[in-house]
């Protein structure tokens, strides 16, 4: 697990830093972003936002695209970009960009020829913490999670099941129902096999209906967005008005998908993050 800086880059009076390193959980390598505010360069101990990005992404996409060094700082919070999949020539692939290398779903897959290396729930919530929090001054009492699209998706299902970890919970237009979507049954067939029984801990929207997230969750969706009806809000905001969650589902008009309207919201996701993190 040794990790080697491929580039540190001064940003907003922090630190903006890509490493690499080699995975156990994905056996090989993997590429993450980290983004340090001006509070962590005296060794101070920060909150951090984990932020999951969607299909075809690597670590950049968001770390270039979304904006949200400059209101990391101004909040003291730092910033995790991982990588959306394992990559590599030995690693498996597919010709479509919505399985596979770049789509890795945040599943720990149990098929051929995924599972040696589609471990990307153990790699995102075990593997890079233990590495994060013994390499760099984050606060591991202090943790929240987003994520955009598959990200989203990632983001709501790994925090309404490890609710002893994350503190705070947002999403920009998450696949939230992905069992019912063809943004998900293929995916979930190829990585976790036909037993659809298996998919239910991987669909916000079931997990919300069961277990809701302990704290409010902020999700904004466009209505423009070419992928809504894969993306399934409606079945999302049906499960909160169910189970009770204490959630902001906030439609805007003549936003799309991209990274466009990721930017245009970023600010209240630091900031809610940060309020709950911070305990104002």
């Amino acid at each position: 697990m040794a990790l080697e800086a491929i580039s540190e880059n001064v940003c907003f009076g922090g630190v903006q830093g890509v490493y690499t390193h080699g995975s156990s959980a994905c056996s090989c390598p993997m590429t993450f972003g980290l983004y340090l505010p001006p509070a962590a360069n005296t060794g101070q101990k920060v909150p951090v936002i984990w932020y999951l990005s969607g299909l075809t992404c690597t670590h950049e996409n968001a770390m270039i695209k979304a904006g949200a060094q400059g209101w990391a700082a101004r909040h003291g919070v730092a910033v995790v970009f991982p990588d959306t999949s394992p990559r590599g020539e030995n690693v498996a692939d597919d010709p479509e960009y919505d399985l596979g290398q770049g789509a890795g779903f945040y599943v720990n897959a149990t098929e051929a020829p995924w599972a040696p290396h589609y471990r990307m729930w153990d790699y995102v919530t075990e593997e890079l913490p233990e590495l994060l929090f013994h390499e760099f001054p984050l606060d591991p009492e202090a943790q929240g999670i987003t994520g955009h699209s598959m990200g989203g998706h990632g983001a709501m299902t790994i925090a309404m099941t490890r609710t002893g970890t994350y503190r705070s919970l947002s999403a920009l237009a998450p696949i939230a129902n992905p069992t019912e979507s063809d943004m998900g049954r293929r995916q979930f067939a190829a990585y976790l096999g036909s037993d659809r029984a298996l998919w239910r801990a991987h669909d916000s929207t079931l997990l919300m209906r069961e277990s809701p997230f302990p704290g409010p969750i902020l999700v904004d969706q466009g209505d423009a967005d070419p992928f809504i009806e894969n993306l399934r809000p409606e079945a999302l905001a049906e499960a909160v008005a169910v189970s009770g969650q204490d959630a902001r589902i906030r439609r805007h008009p003549r936003y799309d998908h991209s990274y466009f309207f990721v930017a245009s919201f970023m600010e209240d996701h630091i900031r809610h993050h940060a309020d709950i993190l911070h305990g104002r």
